[in-house]
């Protein structure tokens, strides 16, 4: 084997040294020189395709990208249509949150050969939590607990798997470098092999990363960029609800969401979320109001809570969960400036319920209904819901695609829905009642 050339490159301007140092001259930044492989022996192939060469764009052939349906309708949603030939997945989350979970349950439901391997359970754990998963066993389903990359590919080489999961890719390391599993030379070089494999072999793949403190997966950010497919799960531990989201996808939209709920038996497929995420009330109270928001193409209504209080000590409390605390301070100051409420002394408290979050503006009437609803202690009827954007001029704007928030509300037996004027809603007949308004002031008087 030929020698291995090693250099020391910054993680912040990409300056090259011959050694490591304290500091980099260029940038000047503290301890951001790792080691990595300038030069190391020619990298086998795991095929016998013979060398590309330059071709015209004019003469390339198109093609549809074939793919592979999943048992999960949830997760060929979020990919696009399935699972593509040849691709790197790579899906990261909190601890905990069922990412191996959902792969295990990928891996069992499938007929397809699936290499399983996992640096961080032993096969008798992943066992354990198949049983618990679901009563189907997938006789193509082979585990390899191992973090050496080299011994991996070499026993995927061998049994030519239809599909390989690697939980987790900051467990491996290659015996090309020194340095600990999980450090950014380590993990590059781990994903560029395994990147190789899978596109050679046409063999599609899936790596669990795990994530830091700030929510961003660990490793170097190149990673995000060399893979096909980029999916966050996430969601509140202490509610059931999951969201997969999908930051990048090189075969389909971002834009798309898979919702799953956790129970015992592991992950649930939520069909219809709109009829789970809203409270079936006994009695009407103060600060509750419904929304229609938009997740890629699936409308959904989601209930907002709201409680106004004076304030006990002297600076009032503002606190949200699932919402952005800073909208909701844009949307109170346009409540007092616009509309003349006193809200600058009262406490403030909102909540997205289900443990669902999201930064659609169309919240915004929602919001303030719950508001203004909690403020004065009247109920607003559970038959209403809400879709507009509010501006600091205190004008009610548009949504995109209301067509589709006003049929959803419309399915689900909603009587009265409240939009923006603005909105060019076709003059068809809908079977729900559709109050259109223009400024926040007015809006009080048509709620109440």
């Amino acid at each position: 084997m030929a020698k291995v050339k090693t250099a020391y490159f910054c993680q912040n301007c990409g300056s090259q040294y011959p050694q490591w140092l304290g500091q980099c001259k260029n940038c000047g930044e503290w301890n951001t020189l790792v080691e990595e492989i300038v030069e190391k022996s020619p990298a086998k192939s795991y095929t016998d395709k013979s060398k590309q060469h330059i071709i015209n764009i004019i003469e390339v052939e198109t093609f549809e990208e074939p793919r592979i349906a999943t048992p999960s309708e949830e997760l060929n949603r979020v990919l696009g249509g399935g699972i593509v030939l040849g691709s790197v997945t790579l899906i990261g989350g909190e601890p905990g949150i069922g990412k191996s979970t959902l792969l295990l349950q990928l891996a069992l439901k499938m007929k397809k050969t699936i290499l399983y391997v996992s640096g961080e359970e032993s096969a008798s754990q992943i066992k354990m939590r198949a049983d618990r998963l679901t009563e189907l066993q997938n006789p193509k389903c082979f585990l390899f607990t191992e973090t050496s990359v080299e011994k991996i590919l070499h026993e995927a080489k061998k049994l030519k798997p239809d599909f390989m999961i690697i939980d987790s890719i900051q467990t491996l390391q290659s015996q090309l470098i020194e340095s600990a599993p999980g450090t950014v030379s380590q993990i590059r070089e781990c994903s560029n092999e395994i990147i190789k494999f899978s596109k050679e072999t046409n063999t599609p793949t899936f790596l669990v990363g795990h994530i830091t403190k700030d929510g961003q997966i660990a490793g170097p950010k190149v990673l995000e960029h060399m893979v096909d497919v980029v999916l966050n799960f996430d969601g509140d531990r202490n509610h059931l609800f999951r969201l997969l989201r999908a930051s990048k996808n090189r075969f389909g939209s971002t834009a798309e969401i898979g919702i799953y709920e956790m129970v015992s038996q592991g992950l649930k497929e939520i069909k219809n979320p709109s009829e789970i995420l809203i409270t079936k009330k006994f009695e009407e109270l103060s600060g509750n109001s419904v929304a229609v928001t938009l997740e890629g193409n699936r409308p959904m209504l989601i209930e907002i809570q709201a409680l106004v209080s004076s304030a006990v000590y002297g600076t009032p409390q503002r606190s949200c969960t699932g919402f952005d605390s800073k909208r909701l301070n844009m949307l109170l100051a346009v409540l007092e400036k616009r509309a003349g409420f006193q809200l600058g002394s009262k406490d403030v408290f909102l909540n997205i319920t289900g443990g669902i979050k999201t930064d659609d503006p169309a919240l915004d009437l929602a919001v303030v209904a719950s508001i203004l609803s909690s403020n004065d202690d009247i109920a607003i009827s559970e038959h209403f819901c809400f879709a507009g954007e509010i501006g600091l001029s205190g004008e009610i704007r548009p949504v995109p695609q209301i067509e589709q928030r006003i049929s959803e509300a419309e399915k689900l037996g909603y009587e009265k829905i409240f939009v923006s004027n603005l909105n060019k809603i076709p003059k068809k007949k809908h079977g729900i009642n559709i109050v259109e308004v223009s400024k926040i002031e007015d809006f009080h008087d048509a709620l109440f």
